[in-house]
């Protein structure tokens, strides 16, 4: 990843995250460069960051080894109609845009440029992200590796077949909105039985850390690890029995699935 340029087009909240994991990992501030749409917020921008930020995709384009779209779904098509002279089988386009196949994207562009599909989510931003990979059809084992590296920069990054992403998009980034209300709800229990609020979420915010470490860390199910807290006759069971009464684990269930189906249409809207 030091010996390419990358170009990121639109440096909105994902494209900032990953721009500044990349120079956190090495890359040359002179080896990257970004774009925005507004000529104002590209000069805010370059007053803070250590890398040309323009309003010109073309330019950006042709200065890219790696060329990083992350602007709206919707938008994706008139980005791609603007580089797509200055984009060739010798450059990797990254998409980092909800929903838009790889085949979309190759479809706008010259025969033959290598395409890989990625789904990065907000944790990005303190380098705990999770990212799903795909390739298209002309995108080969380096290319895929180059863009590996790019995303671990922020975080884990796992590959799967295209046909999973809009499940990715529905679990692991729309995930840690669902999990801020499971913490949120935590730390408001806290408060109910009189710990005070910022202890409560400390408390809430740390297991739920510690939590999902052990379930890295070790591999085990989460069956299993739920039922090494669980005593017979304890607390924790009567806490699950509540869950249960409540029906959490549904409402997870169905909360991932309906983002997966909204996932499928985001690049249809205008």
């Amino acid at each position: 990843m030091t010996n390419q340029r990358v170009a990121v087009l639109g440096l909105g909240k994902i494209g900032t995250i990953l721009l500044q994991g990349l120079l956190k990992a090495g890359v040359s501030p002179g080896s990257a460069c970004a774009t925005v749409r507004h000529v104002e917020r590209a000069r805010a921008l370059s007053a803070h960051l250590p890398v040309t930020v323009g309003t010109d995709n073309r330019a950006a384009a042709r200065a890219g080894d790696i060329i990083l779209i992350a602007v709206k779904p919707q938008n994706v098509g008139e980005l791609l109609d603007e580089i797509r002279a200055d984009v060739t089988p010798a450059k990797l386009i990254v998409s980092a845009a909800a929903s838009v196949p790889t085949s979309y994207i190759e479809g706008r562009l010259e025969r033959g440029v290598p395409v890989v599909r990625a789904m990065p989510n907000t944790p990005c931003q303190v380098g705990a992200g999770m990212t799903g990979i795909c390739r298209g059809s002309h995108a080969t084992d380096a290319h895929l590796q180059a863009a590996r590296q790019l995303f671990d920069t922020v975080g884990r990054t796992v590959v799967v077949d295209e046909k999973h992403m809009d499940a990715v998009t529905g679990l692991s980034a729309s995930g840690p909105a669902f999990v801020y209300i499971i913490l949120e709800s935590l730390a408001e229990a806290g408060v109910k039985v009189g710990l005070p609020r910022d202890v409560a979420t400390l408390l809430a915010a740390q297991t739920l850390l510690g939590a999902a470490k052990v379930a890295l860390e070790t591999g085990d199910h989460p069956a299993l690890l739920k039922d090494a807290v669980t005593t017979p006759a304890g607390c924790t069971i009567d806490g699950i029995l509540e869950l249960e009464e409540g029906k959490l684990r549904v409402t997870l269930i169905k909360a991932v699935v309906k983002a997966t189906q909204r996932a499928k249409e985001l690049m249809f809207e205008k």
